[in-house]
């Protein structure tokens, strides 16, 4: 297997560090949108070098189902991030319109990774299901009801995420010790094997995270696409157009409609009874129901409050025109007596 290997070894392991090299460059980039053309041509041809690579992996049977991490060998460890590293390409992609597509591909690259470190015993972890539409229509566990979550399961899951974050720092800092080593080629072949091994331990925990992620953004994409499906319900009639209103002057009563009538000649002056009239014939307003008289404690209040009214603009005029008539009898400064000896 490794003679194998050996033989198109060259151009397999550059695939792989060019694809690996540019997924650390779209990692470390500081371009504002995902979508720009230099990001996007990255992931084409990151995708292109690891799709030849696996195609590579795969005709040269470098891991197999049948054997013991301890019969591969420590060059070819390597080669088994390629899965993990297509699915990490894949959501990179921006198509809006095959987002869907590339979450399922995102996902069966991460289950597939997952699967071959599991084969290898690399890691414990739990696999979770695949969310395809055909073992989806095979076994449909009963829903639950949102009102009652699964306090345990919300439990194990937080739990795992801590764990999952501790393994994950104390990798990188084992990773980040020994990398300097492996790179410049001091390294001998177990520190070699057990840095690549390192490598897919971390991994791991990060393809664990993308699966989940994703199946949460599946359920929104499916639920979108269900609602975009559903038919229209029924719709009530139409509401009739309605008539554009002219400008109009409100004025109190038909003497007042004359006065402003005389000053503003372009528009038209009605009063409150001729618009309250209209507006009944167009059925905007109804008909009021007429209260007998003597029915009602606040119409009698009303009624009598107008009077008060009307007697105290009596008296207000009474008495302005009894001062008019006093000062047209007495001449300006009758009765002041201040300046006088």
């Amino acid at each position: 297997m490794m003679a194998e290997a050996g033989a198109g070894g060259p151009r397999l392991a550059e695939l792989l560090a060019l694809g690996r090299r540019l997924w650390e460059e779209l990692e470390a980039s500081t371009e504002p949108s995902s979508g720009a053309p230099a990001v996007q041509d990255k992931v084409r041809q990151g995708l292109d070098a690891l799709q030849r690579a696996a195609a590579m992996v795969t005709q040269l049977e470098l891991f197999s189902e049948n054997e013991e991490l301890e019969e591969v060998a420590s060059a070819d460890l390597k080669f088994m991030l390629l899965p993990a590293l297509l699915g990490a390409l894949t959501l990179k992609q921006v198509d809006l319109s095959r987002r869907r597509e590339h979450l399922e591909s995102a996902r069966e690259h991460f289950q597939h990774f997952l699967k071959l470190c599991r084969n290898y015993g690399l890691g414990s972890f739990q696999l979770t299901p695949s969310t395809s539409s055909e073992e989806e229509t095979r076994s449909s566990p009963a829903p639950q009801d949102p009102s009652q979550p699964n306090l345990v399961a919300m439990a194990l899951s937080r739990s795992a995420k801590i764990e999952r974050y501790k393994q994950k720092k104390e990798l990188e800092n084992k990773l980040a010790s020994m990398s300097s080593s492996v790179e410049s080629g001091t390294a001998d072949e177990d520190q070699i094997r057990e840095f690549y091994i390192l490598q897919i331990q971390k991994w791991i925990g990060t393809s664990l995270e993308e699966i989940e992620s994703i199946d949460q953004e599946l359920v929104i994409l499916k639920s979108r696409d269900a609602a975009r499906q559903a038919p229209a319900g029924p719709r009530g009639p139409p509401r009739p157009a309605r008539t554009p209103v002219k400008p109009f002057i409100l004025t109190r009563d038909a003497a007042q409609a004359r006065v402003f009538g005389a000053g503003y000649p372009g528009l038209p002056t009605m009063t409150v009874d001729d618009w309250y009239e209209q507006r009944r014939k167009q059925g905007i307003v109804s008909t009021p129901q007429r209260v007998q008289a003597g029915t009602s404690d606040e119409e009698m209040q009303k009624q009598q409050k107008e009077t008060e009214e009307e007697e105290d603009d009596e008296e207000a005029l009474r008495k302005a025109r009894d001062w008019d008539d006093w000062k047209d009898t007495h001449p300006r400064g009758y009765g002041n007596r201040h300046n006088m000896g």
